[in-house]
């Protein structure tokens, strides 16, 4: 390309201003050809909630995974307010307006595994889970449509196994059934579990009683998703205890019936339960590599799998953001970071990370948002974009203005699906490390982030 033509290309690029992302495709022979330039737009809206329990993580984990829900009609929102009481915010889908109702359920807010999952059914009854590490099942649905007021406390399928419940999680399907994925056991120590609610019965019934059989001596730490088929994609690390630094190897398998049957990235069904001798590693990662769990993962819109990670390579002491993908024949792995700050996991509890673990969406056209925190960006609510995730030039963008300390993302990925509009839970919050709470923190103001990348 002359040098005139590149200064041009430069010059138009740095006019366009932060609410547009550029992506030049510049055709290249022996003969200039003429530049195609083509733009997309990104909005940006920050919509207020009200005051929310920020003493430690337990709104902002990642692991709470259904932080935000939707259908056509309305979206949700719950977290614990200042005082630890369960709170759900609603709005009309096409609104900014939001109804906050504080329900009477106040949780033990010391423990950050203890954060609420949220779904809407079919129907529109609003089903959620909360304070829930190693314990009781606390479950309830509400007595009508789209109306935060609740029934009594409720077992799924059977009370003797919900006893010992942890990382209670919500999918729903594309027919307005729920799938609802917990641990049974604890950490080093428990299996993955699945159930299915029936928008026709009304009833829950079990899928999986071991999904991810940790066989007495380890646990597998999870993350899902639905792809455009509703095909269920699963990923995992094993930890062989309670201690982080446990964390070895990613794993996969989906299904496409529902969950009762599973199958490994080539098409062989496993036989069930999954355990460490069967489970398909897509990459080998050994033991303390920083390796962390539960971060997501996502599909495009043929039902590739990506999953969104960090560890360290053996050759360097810096963690690095990564995505673990299959296009269909194989396993890759892309390094999307370049990050320079070392840090190292060990110990049992929460963590307080100087990262965020990730939160990762496709659209229908391939491009690619990487949803991150980084003490190197100050803590804000950061973003890596890329037109094309098959061949992916990233670049980076800061989405807050304010450091939001111990927060990770959760998403709203009803919609998403649906409309392509990512919507994120967004709120400073505190951790210290291990099961420590941040004494002297101020409840802190809660936000949907609301990104429109079209």
């Amino acid at each position: 390309m002359k040098g005139d033509v590149r200064r041009e290309v430069i010059k138009y690029a740095k006019t366009i201003g932060l609410l547009f992302i550029t992506s030049l495709i510049v055709a290249c022979t022996e003969k200039d050809e003429p530049i195609q330039i083509k733009e997309r737009h990104l909005s940006v809206k920050l919509l207020p909630l009200s005051k929310a329990y920020a003493k430690n993580s337990i709104n902002t984990s990642v692991f709470r995974t259904n932080s935000i829900c939707s259908d056509a009609n309305y979206q949700l929102v719950t977290y614990f307010d200042s005082e630890g009481y369960v709170t759900i915010a609603k709005r009309a889908i096409s609104s900014e307006k939001w109804e906050i109702t504080k329900t009477e359920y106040k949780c033990d807010c010391s423990d950050a595994h203890n954060g609420i999952s949220i779904a809407l059914d079919g129907e529109g009854y609003i089903h959620i889970a909360y304070d829930q590490h190693a314990n009781r099942l606390t479950y309830r649905k509400s007595l009508r449509p789209y109306d935060p007021k609740f029934g009594e406390l409720l077992y799924m399928v059977n009370s003797e196994e919900e006893q010992k419940v942890t990382y209670p999680e919500f999918y729903r399907k594309s027919n307005g059934n729920i799938i609802f994925v917990y641990r049974d056991g604890r950490s080093g120590n428990g299996d993955c579990v699945m159930n299915e609610y029936s928008t026709t019965t009304h009833q829950w019934s079990r899928i999986q009683s071991k999904l991810l059989d940790g066989e007495g001596q380890r646990n597998a730490y999870w993350q899902l998703c639905l792809d455009n088929s509703d095909n269920i994609c699963a990923s995992w690390v094993w930890r062989e205890t309670g201690y982080v630094e446990t964390n070895h190897d990613m794993c996969y398998a989906f299904s496409n019936n529902s969950g009762y049957e599973w199958y490994n990235s080539q098409g062989t069904m496993y036989a069930m339960p999954i355990n460490i001798k069967n489970a398909e590693i897509a990459w080998e990662i050994p033991q303390n590599s920083e390796l962390i769990n539960q971060t997501s993962m996502t599909a495009d819109k043929d039902g590739h799998p990506y999953i969104a990670t960090y560890w360290r390579e053996a050759d360097s002491d810096v963690p690095q953001y990564r995505i673990i993908f299959n296009d269909g024949l194989k396993w890759n792995q892309i390094q999307v970071s370049n990050r320079k700050t070392p840090f190292t996991l060990s110990g049992a509890g929460t963590k307080r990370i100087p990262i965020a673990r990730p939160q990762m969406v496709i659209d229908n056209g391939g491009g690619a948002i990487f949803l991150f925190r980084d003490i190197e960006r100050g803590e804000v609510v950061s973003m890596f974009y890329c037109e094309n995730i098959k061949n992916p030039s990233w670049n980076v963008r800061d989405l807050t203005d304010f450091s939001v300390e111990a927060w990770e993302p959760t998403v709203d990925t009803d919609r998403w699906r649906r409309e392509q509009i990512l919507d994120i839970y967004v709120q400073k919050s505190y951790q210290g490390d291990g099961e420590v709470n941040v004494e002297t923190a101020e409840s802190e103001m809660a936000y949907v982030l609301e990104v429109n990348w079209q």
